[in-house]
């Protein structure tokens, strides 16, 4: 009789398992479930709501914002061929591709999970069927909104927000002590000599232009703020580049360029030449305002400015 009611005894306690494993199995899909869901976010672009990744671990970047992506650590596949050609990117960059917005097949080789670009991209919707594509107006926001909003994309918005407080405190303190040493109204002006054609550039246009005037306070030349402050840049010719000069010149230069208007009598006259108060620094390290390119044009610039 014993042995009879040992039978269906080990068939419920089989029962009971295989009810115990179905229960975990469920479990454990429903929690993979919820950390599939955990593994994006939602970015709330120019363009409305867009699902990106929690963790991003294949970034392209089209343009301009190599640098704000790497001073967040987060890893890039491929970027545009000016960052790729800056010397200071050369070795966080050296396994990244050069793509653009129409190489779309190496785009696809490189498996991105996330593409960023300026909003005059191209082949947007192409680009969007590849991975989550968010762009940004250049200008719209000031540069360090923007680095803001790269964090809130990447899902480091904490980290982006020390970086800014921290960087705003340091550069604004070292303009004081600027101003202190070569005198509140002494301007400062920003040069660059590109393709054959001088430029001079107003107060957020890269090249160390956020910097000098809107947190250090550095004095602008009056026609600078004429015809350079609204658009940002401005074209000018040689002959006129004394108007545009100020007591201080940070002059962008690119060696690969024709840089003869420097031995011109007009250059030479320029009173920041003839007072030795001529900035030069590589154009390639200097065009954008990323933190990383920030950190490195605030350190040229206290250098420069108070012999440190």
């Amino acid at each position: 009789m014993k042995k009879h009611l040992m039978i269906p005894l080990t068939l419920l306690l089989l029962l009971i398992i295989s009810g115990c494993g179905s229960n975990s199995a469920e479990k454990e899909s429903s929690s993979a479930s919820e950390k599939k869901e955990s593994e994006t976010i939602t970015y709330q672009s120019e363009n409305g709501p867009i699902e990106v990744p929690a963790d991003p671990q294949r970034v392209v970047v089209l343009s301009s914002f190599a640098g704000n992506v790497m001073a967040l650590d987060v890893n890039l596949v491929g970027v545009d061929s000016w960052s790729k050609a800056n010397p200071r990117f050369e070795e966080k960059l050296k396994d990244a591709e050069v793509v653009t917005d129409e190489s779309l097949e190496k785009i696809i080789e490189l498996e991105p999970d996330l593409i960023i670009g300026l909003s005059n991209i191209k082949n947007v919707d192409k680009l969007s069927e590849i991975a989550p594509t968010v762009t940004f107006t250049y200008g719209k926001v000031d540069y360090l909104t923007q680095h803001l909003e790269i964090g809130k994309l990447l899902n480091k918005e904490k980290e982006a927000q020390a970086w800014i407080d921290d960087f705003k405190k340091r550069a604004q303190e070292a303009g004081q002590e600027i101003k202190a040493k070569i005198g509140e109204d002494t301007t400062v002006s920003v040069i660059e000599n590109w393709d054959k054609q001088l430029y001079v550039y107003g107060d957020n246009w890269g090249r160390g232009t956020e910097i000098l005037y809107q947190e250090m306070k550095l004095a602008m030349p009056e026609k600078v703020k004429e015809m350079a402050l609204k658009d940002g840049w401005y074209a000018l010719s040689l002959e006129v580049l004394p108007e545009f000069a100020g007591d201080y010149v940070i002059l962008s230069k690119d060696a690969d360029t024709d840089n003869s208007f420097q031995e011109t009598e007009t250059y030479k006259n320029i009173p920041a030449v003839k007072n030795n108060q001529v900035i030069e620094v590589n154009a390639k390290e200097f065009y954008f305002n990323d933190p990383l390119t920030l950190e490195y044009q605030l350190d040229v610039f206290t250098k420069s400015f108070l012999g440190e």
